[in-house]
């Protein structure tokens, strides 16, 4: 947002790819390995939870800045795509989603085609869902109004995060019900 409306979108890239990469693992049996490998279950919850408190602590150390609407500096393009992309990864919510409601809807019988048209409208609908957005809050009016309230949005994100965090790595101690 901060970095305006090209990094906006390259990040809803990475987070369309993440959504993707989800979606295409829950429908080639995600869950069924999740449940056999409990390890990788805990796994995947301690690096997620781990890297909500990293960006928790770095939101609430950055310092109050102003935006330059103006200034052409956009982080490099990878930077804002891997961004993107590994906060999806890091959305416990997301993985649970498309496993549970994949493995409901698609069966042996559901033939590749409809699996790769799911995954694809999956990908479509990200990209177009989460461009809007980008496109909306990096506008020079809603820039000036955040610009005002940052600060403090930073720290609240911080510590949400941070607070998320601890609750992903807390319940990786607790065994995964099948």
């Amino acid at each position: 947002m901060t970095h305006g409306a090209r990094a906006g979108l390259l990040t809803t890239l990475g987070v369309s790819l993440g959504l993707c990469l989800y979606a295409t693992a829950s429908l080639l049996g995600l869950s069924a390995i999740l449940v056999k490998y409990q390890w990788l279950t805990w796994a995947v919850r301690v690096l997620g939870g781990a890297y909500l408190i990293f960006l928790g602590v770095r939101l609430l150390w950055t310092r109050p800045r102003q935006i330059d609407l103006g200034e052409a500096n956009p982080p490099a393009r990878h930077r804002a795509i891997l961004f993107g992309f590994l906060v999806t990864l890091t959305n416990p919510k997301a993985i649970v989603l498309f496993a549970s409601v994949f493995a409901t809807a698609v069966t042996a019988a559901t033939p590749p085609w409809l699996m790769g048209l799911m995954i694809g409208l999956v990908t479509a609908s990200s990209l177009a869902w989460y461009s809007c957005v980008s496109l909306f809050m990096s506008s020079g009016p809603v820039m000036r109004r955040f610009q005002r309230a940052r600060h403090w949005i930073e720290r609240a994100a911080g510590v949400c995060f941070i607070g998320l965090g601890g609750k992903v790595l807390a319940d990786a101690g607790r065994p995964v019900s099948p």
